[in-house]
């Protein structure tokens, strides 16, 4: 009878054992880096970019999911001498992490990498402003650093650029921009809908 029960217990001991294990081997720390959502990207400190008050309002949403999952948010900021202040639709609560650059590429000359590394952060979901500038670098580096790295379309801006007498449309430059992460494999791009749908997927769980 003894032995039964020892044998019972031992069995229910290592299938706990084994779901535990693949639960971990499932698992992936998340993160919100927020690139630059300034007050020079809008309207009244500057030219504004296309679309900027949109994509903060779609980033103020991601930021409150974030929020409310406990997960570990990180916001960016450019050294400016005007408009520095992060726009108020994605305002920092104290407990966050800001970090203050003076570079494109947001880990260089920063502690972000290094913070990142601390909290054993697996994925990155990366938005903010502008798409084919800092928000590139920061895909780009984090990439090679070797985050999984999430961009999420309508949380992103930019603006028209011009180049050999020919405009690129900001809704070009977003276009090429996304198609490069996708096809160079430095990002998965998704829409805000597709997120929302798949919430926990995205912070959580080991992506295919």
């Amino acid at each position: 009878m003894m032995k039964r029960i020892f044998s019972l217990v031992l069995t229910v001991m290592l299938i706990q054992i084994s779901v535990a294990s693949q639960q971990n081997s499932n698992s992936f720390k998340t993160a919100l880096l927020i690139v630059d959502i300034q007050n020079f990207y809008f309207p009244g400190e500057g030219p504004g970019l296309v679309n900027a008050e949109q994509a903060s309002l779609a980033a103020k949403e991601i930021l409150q999911i974030f929020r409310e999952k406990k997960q570990l948010v990180v916001h960016v900021c450019h050294k400016s001498s005007k408009g520095m202040e992060i726009h108020n639709n994605v305002k920092p609560l104290p407990e966050e992490k800001v970090i203050t650059k003076e570079e494109v590429n947001s880990f260089l000359g920063t502690d972000l990498l290094a913070y990142l590394r601390s909290n054993n952060i697996d994925r990155l979901v990366i938005i903010g402003m502008q798409t084919q500038m800092c928000l590139e670098a920061a895909v780009r580096a984090a990439h090679d650093y070797g985050f999984e790295c999430v961009v999420i379309q309508e949380a992103c801006a930019t603006k028209d650029l011009t180049f050999g007498g020919k405009v690129a449309t900001a809704e070009d430059v977003q276009t090429s921009t996304f198609a490069t992460f996708v096809n160079g494999g430095y990002s998965k791009v998704i829409e805000m809908k597709l997120f929302k749908e798949n919430t926990d997927k995205y912070l959580l769980q080991k992506l295919d």
